[in-house]
């Protein structure tokens, strides 16, 4: 199996950064519009999309700031891939941006890559900025 490849996404969003938190760190958050529905217990998050269910760990929770995910199925393999999505604000403008880490295999990053912007639209949906 090959090495999966890091890559990074850019979002600007009409959102204050608290608000936004609140949708990218809470599982009722995430299921407006990451997933059909997102379960939580402690540290361990269950995504369920169309009856399929990813179980993820929560390794980094930052108020206001960031959340990163491992998938079980990779923390099981021994592999140190995640999902982060952070929040940036800009200093000077204060312009909102959401930030997404991800990995995926060399022929379906573009896929991943459209995957995030669709969910990324849901969410500005969700928030009223689209």
């Amino acid at each position: 199996m090959d090495d999966k490849i890091k890559y990074e996404l850019e979002f600007p969003i009409q959102a204050s950064p608290q608000l936004l938190y609140q949708y990218i760190s809470t599982p009722s958050g995430l299921s407006e519009w990451y997933a059909d529905n997102v379960n939580s217990r402690g540290e361990l998050y269950t995504f369920i999309w169309d009856g399929s269910e990813e179980q993820a760990k929560l390794l980094i929770k930052k108020s206001s700031e960031r959340v990163k995910f491992r998938w079980l199925e990779d923390e099981e393999e021994g592999d140190s891939y995640y999902f982060e999505i952070r929040i940036q604000v800009d200093e000077i403008t204060k312009d909102v941006s959401l930030m997404i880490t991800d990995f995926a295999d060399e022929d379906e990053i573009d896929e991943s890559k459209m995957l995030w912007e669709n969910m990324i639209s849901s969410l500005k949906q969700v928030l009223g900025s689209a």
